[in-house]
């Protein structure tokens, strides 16, 4: 698939009345100087967990997709967003790109910026709560508890083979906090009881995972979703926010790296992650498994785009 060389262009209604801006005329693509509840977007480009997990490649091109489709996207309150480029994989090197978004993800939270993570297979909530973890620990020592991981996502990412790859991160994740002794919840919203084992399941309920399954999460269910979001945010101190865009339906959300035969309507995501939103104690959110290769008239990328300009906006 070939790609503009620059995502962020787009129409320019400046002939028009009141405020016309777009995000591609907002948009700061230099050296990172963002500040306190500024907007930034940092783009992990890897696959290598996706092959690893036996998938279909292809999410290494998603960062450049959504931020194609965000470039029109209407400004709005946002006065600025800055681009902070992409974290490559080469090759098979999952761990040390792992190690690098961490890196960089804890340096853009230290700032006190609005930060969503691009991605990329979902290796990338591996690296992405590294950075995380590592910019709570920077502050005084109680900010770095009762950490709440709510995964919007077909799959518990639970599997326990290493080396790691998109189907592990939140085993890796869990196993990290209990050597760690942080307190976390990890929830997992519109699990697929035919895209995991009974082995699976099992592993999810040992660890103690609230989990509620993609049958329970139709527009119907909303409030009872929300009552259970708010009992476990209430608990929380801070809030990461994962979601594998798998979790809609294929027909909505072709461009994934594993369709979904059910899913959960995008109604219910949206009020999900504004619901979140509105806590105040979202921390990091990322977007995950996004796949070019196989999207339709640019369908999921249109879908990512719109999340993240909904989670990063005042």
């Amino acid at each position: 698939m070939t790609q503009d060389t620059n995502p962020w262009h787009g129409r320019n209604d400046a002939g028009e009345q009141g405020d016309t801006r777009r995000l591609f005329q907002i948009v700061q693509t230099g050296p990172l100087a963002c500040q306190a509840n500024e907007a930034v977007v940092l783009g992990f480009a890897s696959d290598a967990g996706v092959r690893r997990n036996q998938g279909r490649p292809g999410a290494r091109l998603a960062p450049h997709a959504i931020r194609r489709m965000m470039a029109g996207l209407p400004a709005h309150d946002l006065s600025v967003l800055w681009d902070a480029g992409d974290i490559p994989c080469e090759g098979d090197a999952l761990e040390q790109a792992q190690a690098k978004l961490g890196d960089q993800v804890g340096q853009i939270l230290d700032t006190g910026a609005r930060l969503v993570v691009l991605g990329g297979g979902h290796e990338m909530a591996w690296g992405s709560f590294q950075g995380l973890h590592a910019h709570l620990s920077n502050q005084d020592q109680e900010a770095a508890r009762s950490i709440l991981i709510i995964n919007l996502d077909a799959h518990f990412d639970l599997r326990t083979s290493r080396p790691g790859s998109s189907g592990t991160p939140f085993d890796q994740i869990l196993a990290f906090c209990g050597q760690q002794n942080q307190p976390v919840t990890y929830a997992v919203f519109g699990i697929s009881r035919l895209g995991n084992t009974a082995g699976l399941f099992q592993h999810a309920k040992d660890l103690g995972v609230f989990y509620i399954e993609d049958t329970d999460m139709q527009e119907r269910h909303l409030d009872a979703r929300l009552a259970d979001l708010n009992s476990l945010i209430n608990q929380a101190d801070h809030i990461y926010l994962t979601i594998d865009l798998d979790c809609l339906p294929a027909a909505v959300a072709p461009g994934v790296s594993a369709p979904a035969a059910f899913g959960i309507p995008m109604t219910v995501v949206e009020a999900v992650v504004r619901h979140v939103k509105a806590s105040g104690k979202l921390r990091l959110a990322d977007l995950a498994e996004m796949n070019p290769e196989y999207d339709i008239d640019q369908h999921t990328a249109r879908l990512a785009a719109r999340l993240a300009w909904t989670l990063l906006a005042p």
